[in-house]
């Protein structure tokens, strides 16, 4: 078990002049982050929780973990004006980032956003969850279908210190099960600023257009275990298809080639990607 979050700490780490982040709110025990951060609405607000009791992956999938084991964030972000698809994979690659350069640990990305640790046999120690928002208290979507939203609700949860037998599925894995050193994976004031930092700067950096769209297009396809594998695509109506993954677009979709040539399948168009 880490020790409680410090709000005042990470206030002073991640809001101006230190940073962008205008609004960081810390709780002890919460439903839903990313619930609140949609109550707030605000761009640059972020809220966690120590421990979460309603979270929720994608395909409204239940995500609990036993109280301050895990990271449980939810960030709101402008809504870029072009690539809007790509606010997903860009949270993904600010938490591998992240990782590597706060515990050490090598960290790789399966499309869209799952963060992976080859140092434990590559299982997942991260998800994110984005719901677009097209005005200030409107209904969540999964995807930016119909028009252009005004904010991106990001939600991020990472293991940090779970035992084998606390993790809800055996795919799963923590920073410590991975490798890295106890006091470090559970500093997550630490871990969190390095996660914020990232993504605003991934964020800002998209928002100014080229040439900090193509490096980080390029970054995150130099994270990529999925491009060049063998990949089933679960679509909806229990559809599958299987092929190789050749690359992630410019529009941030996977290309696959099934062997009738290649397809792009957008992250809101695919139930779940499976590896091999």
């Amino acid at each position: 078990m880490r020790s409680a979050t410090d709000p005042a700490l990470l206030s002073r780490q991640l809001c101006p002049p230190n940073g962008v982040w205008r609004l960081v709110e810390v709780h002890d025990r919460l439903g839903s982050t990313n619930a609140r951060a949609a109550e707030i609405g605000q761009p640059w607000s972020v809220v966690l929780s120590d421990h979460q009791t309603a979270g929720r992956g994608r395909l409204a999938r239940a995500w609990e973990a036993p109280p301050r084991t895990s990271v449980a964030l939810s960030a709101v972000v402008p809504a870029p004006d072009v690539g809007l698809g790509w606010v997903p994979l860009l949270a993904g690659l600010a938490v591998a980032e992240a990782i590597r350069s706060f515990t050490g640990l090598t960290a790789v990305l399966k499309w869209p956003n799952d963060v992976l640790l080859p140092s434990d046999d590559h299982r997942k120690v991260c998800g994110v969850l984005c719901e677009y928002r097209a005005a200030l208290g409107a209904e969540p979507v999964s995807t930016p279908a119909g028009g252009r939203a005004d904010r991106v609700v990001v939600g991020i949860g990472i293991n940090q210190a779970q035992s084998r037998g606390q993790l809800p599925v055996e795919t799963a894995t923590s920073l410590v099960l991975a490798g890295a050193r106890t006091q470090v994976a559970t500093d997550t004031t630490g871990l969190v600023t390095a996660v914020l930092s990232r993504l605003a700067a991934a964020v800002t950096a998209w928002q100014s257009g080229d040439p900090g769209r193509e490096r980080l297009r390029a970054a995150y396809r130099a994270h990529s275990v999925t491009i060049g594998a063998d990949v089933a695509l679960s679509l909806p109506g229990d559809r599958t298809v299987h092929g190789r993954a050749l690359a992630v677009d410019d529009a941030g979709a996977v290309v696959v080639d099934s062997g009738a040539g290649p397809l792009a399948y957008p992250a809101g168009d695919v139930v779940h990607l499976r590896l091999g």
